[in-house]
C-alpha cells in the first residue's frame, strides 16, 4: 500500500470513494435524502476544490491500481497548534487491514513535523469508528451539532488525540 497526496485532478477519485463508502458507513442511521444532501455538498468536485484552498490537504490510499481509502486534515486548524483531520474514510472491504492506521499515522507524522500538539476530529455519535479512534488513542472531549443547512445537521462527538 502507498499513500499519495491527491492532486486536484484525483478529486473525482475521492468523490467515488465517499459514494461507495457512505452507505456502507451511515445506511443504517441516516435516511437516503440526507446522505444524498452530504453527499453532494461535501463531495462536489468545486466543494473539494474550495477545502484545498482552505488548507485540506487530500492523502489517498492505493493498494496496486485500486484507491482504497482517503484522509483529509488540515495543519494549525483555526490557527491553533492543532491539526484536524476532516475525513477519513476506507472501503469496507478493507477496513480492518490496517489502512486506517497508516492514514491516521500519516497524518500524526505531519502534525508532529509541523510542530502541531494535538489532532482532533468529529465523529458522527453512531459511527462505528468511534472504537476505532479510541482503540488509537483517541479520547471524547465534547459533544456537537452542527447545523449543516437543509434542515440537517451532525450530531456528532469531538475526539482529541494529544501527540
Amino acid at each position: 500500500m502507498v499513500l499519495v497526496e491527491a492532486t486536484a485532478q484525483q478529486f473525482p477519485i475521492i468523490r467515488e470513494l465517499a459514494y461507495k463508502i457512505w452507505p456502507h458507513t451511515y445506511g443504517a442511521t441516516h435516511s437516503q435524502e440526507s446522505l444524498d444532501y452530504m453527499l453532494g455538498t461535501f463531495y462536489a468536485l468545486s466543494a473539494l476544490e474550495q477545502q484545498k484552498e482552505q488548507g485540506h490537504v487530500f492523502i489517498l490510499a492505493q493498494k496496486a491500481d485500486t484507491f482504497i481509502g482517503f484522509v483529509s486534515y488540515e495543519l494549525h486548524a483555526e490557527g491553533s497548534l492543532a491539526t484536524k483531520i476532516h475525513k477519513l474514510y476506507v472501503l469496507p472491504e478493507v477496513q480492518g487491514t490496517g489502512v486506517g492506521k497508516a492514514l491516521v499515522a500519516y497524518v500524526i507524522h505531519q502534525a508532529k513535523v509541523h510542530h502541531d500538539t494535538t489532532l482532533y476530529l468529529n465523529v458522527n455519535k453512531q459511527n462505528s469508528a468511534i472504537s476505532f479512534y479510541k482503540k488509537n488513542g483517541f479520547e471524547i472531549i465534547k459533544d456537537i451539532v452542527i447545523d449543516i443547512g437543509a434542515g440537517f445537521i451532525m450530531d456528532d462527538y469531538v475526539m482529541e488525540l494529544i501527540l
